[in-house]
C-alpha cells in the first residue's frame, strides 16, 4: 500500500480549514491561491487518498508501436524466446522493423518480454580422492624466483624453485636450480626419492616442457624416463587446470607471502641455502589447518609410529 505523503496531509488540512472558515482565508493561511483550493475540493471525495498526486504519464505517444509491430514482436518472442537484445532486433528488422535498439529495450521492458536466459550448468566437481598413506602421489612443479629478489651479483639472473609436496602428509622438499629443464627435473626426482624417507608410488605434474613432450613427440623427456627407471608413475593433470596440482600451488603461494616478500639473494649460493633452511624450519614444521594443525612432520612421525 501506498504510504500517505506530506502533500496529501497538507491538502486534507487545508480543505478542512476551508469548510470551516471559507476559501479566501484559507488561503491567506496556507499562503496559496483560490483556484488551487477549488481544485482540490472538486476532487476530495472523503477519503485522503482522492487527494494523492496523479499519473503524468502520457497515455499515448505519437512514436509509439503500431499494432502491427506489436503483433510481430510478440509473435517473434514465441519463437525466439532465449534470443539477446540485438540477435532478436536483428532478426525484427529481416522482416520489416525498423525501429532502434533502444526503443526495442524500452518496450520489451515496459512489456515484460526480455529473453528467458536458461540457467547455467552447474559445475559438480568430482570429489578428491584423499591419499591413504605417505608417498602415495606426490605433486611436483616449479616456481620462478620473481626478479625484485635478486640483487647484487645474482641480479639479471633466473633461479628456479623445484617442489615436491606430497599428498597424504604435505610433508616438502624443495631445490634451487639456475634452469629449468628435463635434465634438473630428472636429477630433482633422483634428490627427491633420497629425501624422502618412504616410497613413491606416483608423481603428478603439470605439462610444462621441463616435465614432458607430449605435445611435440611421443618419445618420452628424459624426465620420464627416469621416473620409468625408478619405478614410479608419471600422472599429468589436465592442460591449463593448475587447480588440480592445488596443494604445490598453494604451497608456492604462501612461499611467495612468508619467503619472497621479505628476503634477497646475492647469489644463487645464497639462494639455495636460503630456500633450503626454510622449507626444513618453516614449511614442515609449521602447523597446517588441513592436517588438523599438526605440522607435516608430526604427521609422518605419527603415521610411521602407529604403523610400527
Amino acid at each position: 500500500m501506498d504510504s500517505i505523503t506530506q502533500d496529501m496531509k497538507f491538502r486534507l488540512s487545508l480543505i478542512k480549514y476551508a469548510e470551516k472558515y471559507g476559501v479566501t482565508r484559507a488561503a491567506i493561511k496556507y499562503k496559496t491561491n483560490r483556484q488551487y483550493i477549488y481544485r482540490w475540493k472538486r476532487r476530495f471525495d472523503g477519503s485522503i487518498e482522492s487527494l494523492r498526486n496523479k499519473s503524468r504519464r502520457p497515455h499515448h505517444h505519437p512514436n509509439q508501436h503500431t499494432e502491427q509491430e506489436i503483433k510481430l514482436i510478440n509473435d517473434m518472442r514465441k519463437r525466439n524466446m532465449h534470443e539477446g537484445l540485438v540477435v532478436f532486433w536483428v532478426k525484427l528488422r529481416q522482416r520489416g522493423y525498423t525501429r532502434s535498439i533502444p526503443g526495442l529495450y524500452r518496450f520489451l521492458k515496459k512489456q515484460q518480454l526480455m529473453a528467458v536466459k536458461p540457467p547455467n550448468p552447474k559445475y559438480v566437481p568430482k570429489p578428491y580422492e584423499q591419499m591413504s598413506y605417505p608417498g602415495q602421489r606426490v605433486q611436483v612443479d616449479v616456481k620462478h624466483v620473481p626478479a625484485v629478489c635478486l640483487v647484487g651479483d645474482a641480479k639479471g639472473e633466473k633461479f628456479y624453485q623445484y617442489t615436491a609436496i606430497d599428498e597424504f602428509s604435505r610433508f616438502r622438499y624443495v631445490e634451487a636450480f639456475n634452469e629449468a629443464s628435463t635434465y634438473t627435473s630428472a636429477l630433482f626426482v633422483k634428490n627427491l626419492t633420497k629425501a624422502f624417507k618412504f616410497n613413491i608410488e606416483c608423481i603428478q605434474t603439470d605439462n610444462g616442457f621441463e616435465f614432458t613432450k607430449r605435445f611435440k613427440s611421443d618419445k618420452p623427456s628424459l624426465f620420464e624416463k627416469t621416473l620409468s627407471e625408478l619405478g614410479i608413475k608419471h600422472k599429468l593433470i589436465r592442460p591449463f587446470t593448475p587447480r588440480h596440482n592445488g596443494k604445490v600451488e598453494r604451497s608456492h603461494r604462501k612461499d611467495n607471502e612468508r619467503f619472497y616478500a621479505v628476503r634477497s639473494f646475492y647469489s644463487f649460493d645464497d639462494f639455495s641455502k636460503q630456500l633450503s633452511i626454510y622449507n626444513k624450519r618453516d614449511y614442515n614444521n609449521f602447523p597446517m589447518r588441513p592436517l588438523l594443525w599438526r605440522s607435516p612432520k608430526q604427521v609422518l612421525d605419527d603415521f610411521f609410529s602407529s604403523s610400527v
